[in-house]
């Protein structure tokens, strides 16, 4: 059921395998232009036509009210309220650090009359995508509101496609609150990240959207990015696991389901120098998949997604292994070996990297304090997860003296010669006419 490729070229095999992850039709492309379209034509109208159509559901509001705040906290159990709480608090302890480790930075330079004074902002607007469809993710809003709260971005807005009976998830209202989330609404989709782009009567346009989804949902982030700023491409989840043959091999097993009931589109496989490793994890997977006694929850999805997308790489040797992991970029990166910390510093390229046992990448999705909107299709070449520095810009502030400007208009004269723009030169030489 999973598929066994043997690593000759690490390079051009990664690229084979991860192929047209990222690639799109151009009946998707027309799909999320469309609806992107009448979203600004229509507003509202377009957000409840689009959710009776994909959703089939028919909404009486989009806004999520106080009284449907306190109808969520009702159906949601103590202990789970007191999980998100832990959440949040774990995430706030890591990112207060980031931010105070920024600040605490010195970030104003003068030299030769020039002064640069470089102030952090927080954004004003954000606007947080929390999926929805095949399951619901309170821990996404968590992990986006959190950081926006402590950058000090002064509007929140999350959006977050309805349940059958047109609420949203209960825990995640609850969740909502618990982070003090200024604004929710029940509507998901492309027109959902259509609403924050463009805006509607209801629902203000945002600076930035951040969030993961799903392949439209991603698409459709990517296609705003051309009006407003994104995160990062977050969605469908990626799991890699490096090996050697010093662990279970149920463990890979698990960790490889764990993240492929996400979704049927999940990337995920196995990286090994180990034959024997790799034969017990696929005979592992069989044995899950037959247990009639232990039925697996989500098994369709999960069978799905690794039919489609699953793999077992063998690699010749631990370079190898590196080389193909790194142009991988996986979203997740778990190294369970003899030596993971000596492997792990040859890996340039991960969303986030996973050490040793127990370190699986199912607890740091949820309560590790690390933040599980992570980078995909590639990106993680460039970039980590979401965290306090995406809710943020820097501004630099310039002040120059007379004598500073005159120093520097010599050189000035001769880098705006060279390429051709001489009214850059000639508006510094006026200051000195008069």
């Amino acid at each position: 059921m999973i598929k066994t490729i043997r690593i000759k070229d690490p390079v051009s095999d990664a690229q084979k395998l991860r192929g047209s992850t990222f690639s799109t039709s151009n009946d998707v492309n027309d799909t999320i232009d469309s609806i992107f379209n009448n979203v600004i034509a229509y507003g509202d109208d377009s957000l409840y036509s689009y959710t009776k159509k994909f959703d089939k559901i028919d909404l009486s509001s989009l806004r999520v009210t106080k009284e449907d705040i306190r109808r969520a906290y009702r159906s949601v159990g103590s202990k789970q309220v007191q999980s998100l709480q832990i959440m949040k608090k774990r995430i706030v302890k890591n990112e207060i650090l980031l931010l105070k480790g920024i600040k605490a930075s010195t970030i104003e330079t003068r030299h030769d009359g020039v002064s640069i004074q470089k102030v952090i902002q927080p954004l004003a607007n954000v606007g947080c995508y929390i999926p929805g469809g095949n399951a619901r993710y309170p821990s996404t809003l968590v992990m986006c509101a959190v950081p926006a709260r402590i950058a000090g971005v002064q509007r929140i807005v999350a959006i977050s496609p309805p349940m059958k009976n047109g609420d949203v998830d209960p825990m995640t209202v609850v969740a909502a609150d618990i982070c003090n989330v200024d604004e929710l609404y029940r509507v998901g989709g492309v027109q959902g990240i259509a609403a924050l782009a463009f805006g509607t009567k209801t629902i203000r346009k945002v600076d930035k959207i951040v969030g993961p989804g799903g392949k439209f949902v991603t698409h459709a982030k990517m296609a705003a990015s051309r009006y407003v700023s994104i995160d990062m491409i977050a969605g469908p989840t990626e799991l890699v696991v490096y090996s050697d043959n010093n662990t279970h091999p149920s463990y890979i097993a698990r960790d490889l389901i764990s993240q492929a009931e996400h979704s049927i589109d999940t990337f995920c496989g196995l990286v090994t120098t180990s034959e024997a490793l790799a034969n017990e994890v696929k005979s592992q997977l069989t044995s899950i998949f037959l247990d009639d006694q232990n039925p697996l929850a989500r098994s369709e999805i999960i069978r799905k997604s690794i039919e489609s997308s699953g793999f077992i790489a063998l690699c010749d040797n631990e370079s190898s292994a590196a080389m193909f992991i790194n142009e991988i970029a996986p979203e997740h990166l778990q190294v369970i070996s003899k030596n993971a910390n000596r492997f792990a510093k040859k890996i340039t390229s991960a969303g986030l990297i996973l050490l040793g046992t127990y370190s699986p990448s199912s607890a740091s999705d949820y309560l590790l304090g690390s933040n599980h909107v992570l980078p995909t299709s590639g990106f993680g070449k460039s970039r980590g997860s979401l965290s306090v520095l995406d809710f943020i810009k820097i501004t630099n502030k310039i002040s120059v003296s007379r004598k500073g400007l005159a120093d520097i208009a010599p050189l000035l004269k001769e880098i705006t010669t060279a390429e051709g723009l001489l009214n850059h030169y000639e508006a510094v030489k006026e200051r000195f006419s008069k």
